[in-house]
């Protein structure tokens, strides 16, 4: 045990208790000025302080962990549905590809259609103008005939009149006599042979045109009919 000037006193357990009348170095209780001493509640002050100094960069670090991670599931979401709308474009480009070749198919149909019908309609134009010109060619025949008798009858000027106008309307229907001078080739397309006579004309060829024929465009709608040469007795 000290004595009373402030040195430490030993007790009876053998612990040493300082003094307390001199200055309280630790808590600084005693400043000089009567105040007492706030170096200790400064120190946690300040420890607290730099713990949470050293807390932040952890939770910035955290927080900016957090909206990266997020950015980047965004962005995958983003890249997912930005192949789905391509995907979705092909496979629109692809039906109107598809519909525009129907569409083609069909017009190429349709108008092979109108095509196919004009001809038809055509044909049949042609036939019924065909049967009805056939039907006349005898009348013609009969005209023909009638200009070949007696030149002074009296009808005869009326029914050349008559003939020209009825070679007129023939005319317009694309009608034409097939009337093959004497000594030319056979055609068998246009031409009928009666009968073979012996001519003065070279053996094989037209000898005389027995029936005028008619064709109609290109189209043979009676054939002339005529006698072939067998040439003479001589050959």
């Amino acid at each position: 045990m000290n004595d009373e000037d402030g040195s430490a006193v030993e007790t009876d357990e053998g612990t040493e208790v300082e003094n307390s009348d001199g200055p309280d170095e630790t808590t600084g209780a005693d400043t000089g000025d009567g105040e007492p001493a706030n170096d200790t509640t400064e120190v946690e002050s300040e420890h607290v302080t730099g713990e949470a100094e050293q807390a932040k960069p952890g939770e910035d670090e955290n927080h900016s962990e957090a909206p990266e991670g997020e950015s980047e599931r965004r962005i995958e979401e983003l890249e997912t549905e930005l192949d789905e709308r391509i995907a979705e474009l092909e496979r629109r480009d692809e039906r109107i590809e598809e519909l525009e070749a129907k569409l083609k198919r069909v017009q190429a149909d349709f108008q092979n259609y109108k095509k196919r019908r004009e001809r038809e309609e055509q044909r049949l134009r042609e036939t019924a103008t065909e049967d009805l010109v056939t039907r006349l060619l005898d009348v013609r025949d009969n005209l023909v005939r009638a200009t070949e008798q007696d030149e002074d009858a009296e009808i005869r000027e009326g029914v050349e009149a008559t003939l020209r106008e009825f070679d007129y309307v023939l005319g317009g229907e694309d009608v034409s006599t097939i009337e093959p001078e004497p000594g030319t080739e056979i055609d068998p397309q246009r031409h009928e042979v009666m009968v073979r006579v012996e001519s003065d004309r070279p053996e094989g060829t037209i000898d005389e045109l027995y029936t005028s024929g008619y064709e109609m465009g290109e189209k043979v709608l009676r054939p002339a009919q005529v006698t072939v040469s067998e040439g003479t007795e001589d050959e």
